[in-house]
């Protein structure tokens, strides 16, 4: 049976200069090859969603991206402005200041503050933890806490850090979280090879500008076997 890659794919579009032309382009593209979602900024949640509606894919954005910062009131007042624009996804930045000082209790407050709205309105969830510049001890970290709450991703990368998704942090990610948690690896997927690597070290979504790409070269793989 043929691999389906774009059920797995999160088109994004995440620049700072994001255009409307550039989010009409993703959302067409995402659903006319079945993508999972677009992940793009709030500002054109409404938009994306008129015109996705009833297509079959989810619209994405992100909450204190790319850098964490911001109060746990302030991430949940992002929240709850993108599920008033029509967000059926909430892609969230720790505090990754409060993870290199060990502050577990900030982290807390913060996935308690951010999950309420998400929940109450039966969305998703994912929570980025920029792995590339996280040691393994501070992954593991990551995943002690958060396996604790009812959180349904755990997302490797914000595409913005020198280093994105690795096949390491996928795999230590899938060994040290619950089965309920599912992986986003995101962050430097570009090509067919590197985004089977990460499905088979665990990933059930890709964060991914080069959705497109991937979609030709997976065609291309199942041409040539």
């Amino acid at each position: 049976m043929a691999f389906d890659i774009a059920a797995y794919i999160d088109h994004t579009i995440l620049k700072p200069d994001t255009t409307p032309a550039n989010v009409d382009k993703v959302c067409e593209e995402a659903a006319t090859q079945h993508f999972a979602a677009v992940c793009i900024p709030v500002r054109y949640v409404a938009r994306a969603k008129k015109i996705l509606q009833e297509r079959g894919v989810k619209v994405a954005t992100v909450v204190a991206f790319p850098d964490g910062t911001g109060s746990p009131g302030e991430k949940r007042a992002e929240i709850m402005h993108a599920l008033a624009e029509g967000a059926d996804e909430i892609d969230m930045v720790i505090d990754i200041a409060a993870l290199k000082q060990g502050d577990v209790q900030h982290l807390e407050a913060e996935i308690v503050a951010c999950l309420e709205p998400v929940k109450a309105q039966h969305k998703v969830i994912k929570v980025i933890v920029e792995s590339g510049i996280l040691t393994d001890e501070e992954l593991l970290a990551c995943c002690e806490v958060y396996s604790k709450y009812p959180i349904d991703y755990m997302k490797t990368s914000t595409g913005f850090a020198k280093t994105g998704a690795t096949v390491h942090a996928v795999e230590l990610m899938r060994a040290n979280l619950p089965a309920s948690i599912s992986i986003k690896a995101s962050g430097g997927i570009r090509d067919y090879t590197f985004a089977k690597e990460l499905i088979d070290a665990g990933a059930t979504r890709l964060g991914t500008s080069a959705g497109m790409q991937l979609m030709n070269e997976a065609k291309s793989d199942q041409i040539d076997n």
